[in-house]
C-alpha cells in the first residue's frame, strides 16, 4: 500500500519579497530532499546549502531532518551585520539603545 503525501511548504525571504512554494512529498522526505523537489533554487541561485542556515517553523534543523505534515522549511539568508558587533559599536559610541530594541 502506498503512503499518502503530506503537504509541506518552503519559504525563502528577501527583503523586497518572499516566496512560499507549497509542496507534496513522499513520507520520511528530508529537509535537503524537499528544497531540491521544489526547485527554489532555480529562482534563487543564491541558496547554498551549504552555507545558508535551514529550519522549519523559525527552529534550526539539520538537512537530513525528516518532515511532517504541515512543515514549513525556511531558508535563511547570511545576516548582514553581526548583532554583537552591532552592540559593542553602538556602545562605544555612546548611544543608547531604546527598550524593547
Amino acid at each position: 500500500m502506498v503512503e499518502p503525501l503530506i503537504e509541506v511548504e518552503i519559504a525563502y525571504a528577501l527583503r523586497e519579497r518572499q516566496t512560499l512554494i507549497p509542496l507534496s512529498v513522499a513520507p520520511g522526505t528530508t529537509v535537503a530532499q524537499a528544497i531540491e523537489q521544489s526547485a527554489i533554487k532555480e529562482h534563487y541561485p543564491d541558496i547554498d546549502l551549504q552555507r545558508n542556515k535551514v529550519g522549519v517553523f523559525s527552529r534550526l534543523c539539520k538537512l537530513d531532518q525528516e518532515l511532517r505534515a504541515g512543515d514549513r522549511v525556511e531558508i535563511y539568508r547570511a545576516l548582514i551585520a553581526d548583532p554583537k558587533e552591532v552592540r559593542k559599536k553602538r556602545a562605544a559610541e555612546g548611544k543608547v539603545m531604546k527598550k524593547g530594541g
